[in-house]
């Protein structure tokens, strides 16, 4: 029950008008970093909704998160300037690195979590990898590698 008086706090700061779902999500999701299954379940309680339908309109939008996502979030571009210039090799080195298996994208430890993404709009700095909010262009596989070693001492 802990757990939810957080969520209940942000929910007192909204009416129970289901136009506030995508606000209410922003907010809890700020809260703890992605949306919990207990305050997916609150959420719908408060606006009278079910869960299935928060997550039918939750999935839709890639800013929101089911899982809990590490310290470090590394996104590597793999669209089509990216990719004829090593995109794919340096996600899989990074997946290496980081000893996540198939399906797996946070570390165990919750250090870091790896994302593809189709494409920064940067295809000049190609091949591109962004660690939290720092863009890092014509990157390499050792290069790469070397920042993973840096942001684990962070």
């Amino acid at each position: 029950m802990t757990a939810n008086i957080g969520i209940r706090k942000i929910l007192t700061s909204f009416t129970r008008d289901r136009a506030n779902l995508i606000p209410i999500l922003q907010k809890s999701q700020a809260q703890k970093g992605y949306l919990s299954p207990e305050a997916i379940t609150e959420i719908g309680h408060f606006l009278g909704i079910t869960p299935n339908d928060i997550y039918s309109v939750a999935s839709f939008y890639a800013q929101f998160r089911f899982e809990r996502q590490g310290k470090h979030t590394i996104k590597v571009c793999q669209g089509t300037a990216c990719h004829v210039r090593g995109g794919q090799q340096i996600l899989e080195a990074v997946e290496r690195e980081l000893r996540l298996k198939p399906g797996q994208s946070t570390t165990a430890d919750y250090q870091f979590t790896l994302e593809r993404v189709a494409c920064f709009g940067a295809c000049a700095l190609a091949p591109v990898m962004v660690i939290d909010d720092t863009v890092y262009g014509l990157m390499t596989v050792s290069r790469a590698l070397k920042l993973v070693a840096e942001y684990r001492g962070k």
